[in-house]
């Protein structure tokens, strides 16, 4: 009996207990500082005394007046005399961005409410009198710039003494790829007679869209061994969190120009360069290789047009795939782009190569400006003659142009010369084989002749091809086809070879690269084609609308077929004075 009374006592106390826990008694909410300078954080903590639910704080309605940092939850329990009493804190990191009196609202925990809290943030103080011990700056070098432009972002961190650890955040834009630059400088400096050891931390900003946007500073994270410390415990001493965040900067994004028709390079420096490894000399039948490098700074290498080259029917040319590449140097991102081609000449004289232009947008001097690689004149020496009754050799081919030669020369068939041979040998000869060899050789030479007059057709055409676009013959229809099957993949840099090819074959008469706002079809291409540009950098592809891109080119298409019915057209200038 009395085991039956203990027990049943002590499962009411337990129910009791568990009854009192589950409820949320009361909750607070209280704040480490106030008042706070601009680019200090503010350590938000409420607490709930009862058992609440963990992800029953929600720190939402802090974002409209702060940037808010991770939320950290804690629970603890304890049982003193079968009383059990449990405690949920929530601590968050604020970070107020302007001067003010701002109000950190009522949070609602359980049922039970906290009060709210008006916080007070003042100016930072940077006078002689104030000796601040950590605080962030930032710079940048335009606070307006074009779309696509790189701006040079800096963060400096100010360290009066030493900390245990830290971490300092990138800055944030939207529409913006950023990258930092090098490795982090580090220095001293004496400010308002206080020395700092100092930090330097360079970005390049990227803006991917136009209109008005702020950058906002890195926050820093840091612990430092707290004040009036006992040194002679100085395995235990404990340590404190310091938060700072770096003022914000606003800049103006401009969009591209109108009168831009050209694809979009906003660049300080853009340059041709080409390189003959071979030297000057060239020889008939021997291949040579032209390397061709685009180089630009301040963009990366998606930036980076196409190279356009035009070469006479003079050539067999064997293209290689161009390459690409962005580097870092002297606070600056320079891109490249090198297409390696290789040429065989097949006529020998002094052959004209033409010029090879890009056009580009000066940021400087807001003009656009022109990349040239002037026209030059080779000259090309007739093979040597074979010796010895043996063919002349020349150098080797590329395995790739073995493989898939652009345009082909015609062979001439071998001469059939009865002369040279002894009048014995031919008389010898019993008149039955000899009428069957020439039966033979009439058959031959016709065969040489169709062969012949075959190859010589399709070197005409593949050279004329080779004139107009650089490659190989492609039906316009297929070319479409193409293009839309690459705006699937919704890769920036396909989409925009595959539309040059495609508007290459449309208008054949058309030199150079091709813009769609040249011809009055193709000019609703021209902002969708804007805008895919703007995305190049994009860290998602959710920014352009690859379906308007789609219908814009069959409109485009449709357009430009109902011209063509109706009769020829006329070529607006593709590089317009400025």
């Amino acid at each position: 009996m009395r085991a039956l009374i203990f027990t049943s006592t002590l499962f009411l106390m337990v129910f009791h207990s568990v009854v009192a826990m589950a409820e949320v008694e009361e909750v607070q909410a209280t704040i480490d500082k106030n008042p706070v300078m601009v680019d200090e954080a503010i350590r938000l903590t409420i607490t709930a005394n009862g058992s609440a639910n963990r992800d029953a704080f929600d720190s939402s309605a802090l974002l409209k007046d702060f940037v808010v940092g991770r939320t950290s939850v804690n629970s603890q329990t304890s049982i003193v005399n079968f009383d059990t009493k449990r405690t949920t804190t929530w601590v968050t990191t604020l970070f107020p961005r302007k001067e003010g009196s701002y109000t950190i609202p009522s949070f609602t925990i359980e049922g039970k409410q906290t009060q709210p809290i008006t916080v007070k943030v003042i100016p930072v103080q940077q006078s002689d009198k104030v000796a601040r011990d950590y605080f962030v700056t930032t710079d940048i070098d335009l606070q307006e710039a074009y779309l696509n432009q790189q701006l040079l972002y800096t963060v400096k961190l100010h360290l009066a003494s030493n900390i245990e650890r830290g971490s300092l955040q990138s800055p944030e834009m939207p529409n913006a790829d950023i990258r930092q630059l090098g490795d982090d400088a580090q220095y001293t400096d004496i400010i308002n007679g206080r020395r700092y050891q100092i930090i330097e931390r360079k970005f390049a900003i990227v803006p991917q869209a136009s209109g008005e946007f702020t950058i906002r500073g890195p926050i820093f994270t840091g612990e430092v061994a707290a004040p009036n410390t006992n040194q002679r415990f100085g395995f235990f001493n404990r340590t404190q969190q310091v938060n700072r965040v770096g003022p914000d900067i606003t800049i103006q994004v401009n969009p591209i120009p109108k009168n831009i028709d050209y694809p979009w390079l906003p660049s300080e420096m853009v340059r041709l360069d080409e390189e003959w490894p071979q030297g000057e000399s060239f020889t008939v039948g021997e291949p040579i290789t032209r390397v061709v490098t685009l180089t630009a700074i301040g963009v990366v290498e998606e930036q980076l047009p196409d190279i356009p080259e035009f070469y006479p029917p003079n050539f067999k040319l064997y293209p290689d795939q161009s390459s690409t590449t962005t580097v870092e140097k002297d606070n600056a991102l320079i891109a490249q782009r090198m297409s390696s081609l290789a040429l065989i000449p097949t006529q020998a004289g002094n052959i004209v190569l033409p010029e090879v232009t890009i056009p580009w947008f000066n940021t400087v001097t807001e003009k656009t400006e022109y990349a040239t690689l002037p026209a030059r004149t080779v000259s090309v020496s007739p093979a040597a003659p074979s010796v010895a009754g043996q063919p002349s050799q020349s150098a080797p081919l590329p395995s790739s142009a073995l493989d898939n030669p652009t345009s082909q020369a015609p062979e001439k068939p071998d001469s059939f010369d009865t002369d040279n041979k002894p009048a014995s040998d031919i008389s010898s000869t019993p008149s039955y084989l000899t009428w069957l060899f020439a039966v033979l050789w009439v058959l031959t030479a016709i065969g040489w002749a169709i062969t012949y007059r075959k190859r010589r057709s399709l070197t005409t055409t593949s050279s004329a091809s080779l004139v107009s676009t650089g490659k190989n013959s492609l039906s316009e229809a297929d070319a479409f086809k193409q293009l839309k099957q690459t705006i699937r993949t919704k890769n920036s840099q396909d989409i925009s070879a595959a539309l040059q090819q495609w508007l290459k074959l449309l208008y054949p008469d058309a030199k150079g690269i091709i813009s769609p706002s040249q011809f009055t079809e193709t000019q609703g291409i021209q902002q969708p084609y804007n805008d895919l540009l703007s995305a190049r950098f994009g860290k998602s592809s959710t920014q352009w609308d690859d379906k308007a891109f789609v219908q814009a080119i069959e409109v485009a298409r449709k357009k430009a077929k109902e011209s063509q019915r109706a009769g020829p057209q006329s070529l607006a200038p593709l590089y317009p004075s400025v």
